[in-house]
Formats: C-alpha cells, sequence, structure tokens
C-alpha cells in the first residue's frame, strides 16, 4: 500500500514556474515507477511526466517537453514536478501515481497503468 499526498500547486501568472511535489508512504518506494497526470475541467485526464524507479528514465507528454522536469528523490520518498514557462492551458488538478515497477524502459503513459493515486493539487496559470 502507497499513500500519495501532492503540495506546491497555486496561482501563477503566464511565464512563472511552480515545483509541485509528491510525497509517498512505505518503505517500498523505490521499486515503484511514478508519474504525474493532470485533468482540466470538462476534459479527459492526461499524462504529463512518468519517471522510472531508478529515476534514470522520464517521459513527457510532449506539450511540457523543454518546460517541465520530473525527478525523484528515493530518500525522501518524493517526487516533483518542476514546471516553468506556464502557460494558461496547464490549467489543472495534478494529481501523482505510483506503479509498482523495477523495469525502467517501460513508458507507463495510461492512468490504468498505475496503481496508486494521490489526491491532487489544483494549478492556476492566469494569463
Amino acid at each position: 500500500q502507497v499513500h500519495l499526498v501532492e503540495s506546491g500547486g497555486g496561482l501563477v501568472q503566464a511565464g512563472g514556474s511552480l515545483r509541485l511535489s509528491c510525497a509517498a508512504s512505505g518503505r517500498t518506494f523505490g521499486s515503484y515507477a511514478m508519474g504525474w497526470f493532470r485533468q482540466a475541467p470538462g476534459k479527459e485526464r492526461e499524462f504529463v511526466a512518468s519517471i522510472s524507479w531508478s529515476g534514470v528514465n522520464t517521459y513527457y507528454t510532449d506539450s511540457v517537453k523543454g518546460r517541465f522536469t520530473i525527478s525523484r528523490d528515493n530518500a525522501k520518498n518524493t517526487v516533483y514536478l518542476q514546471m516553468n514557462s506556464l502557460k494558461s492551458e496547464d490549467t489543472a488538478v495534478y494529481s501523482c501515481a505510483a506503479k509498482a515497477s523495477l523495469y525502467g524502459s517501460i513508458w507507463y503513459q495510461r492512468p490504468s497503468d498505475y496503481d496508486y493515486w494521490g489526491q491532487g493539487t489544483q494549478v492556476t496559470v492566469s494569463s
């Protein structure tokens, strides 16, 4: 069982930055691939980024490449999403998710791939 809690969301102007954090409970965090998803009002949940258990492999959706960076600190049981050059279309509820996996080369980009979810944190970008 993994319990995930996101933080770091808020209101920011277009062009600004935010760093989201996702703190995980449990002693096996290092054996989970982690992902960030977002859901805007009236839209389906969308993959944003993911990172392998080791942190070596990272994957991004095209719309955030070069602006967002996913990272993890397994000693702190935390995964991060650094978001720069934010745009109004980045406005959404951002959720982190955990997938039990030691396969670093697999890109888990579907919500159904993941085993555990956080409650989400609101990110609002004003233009």
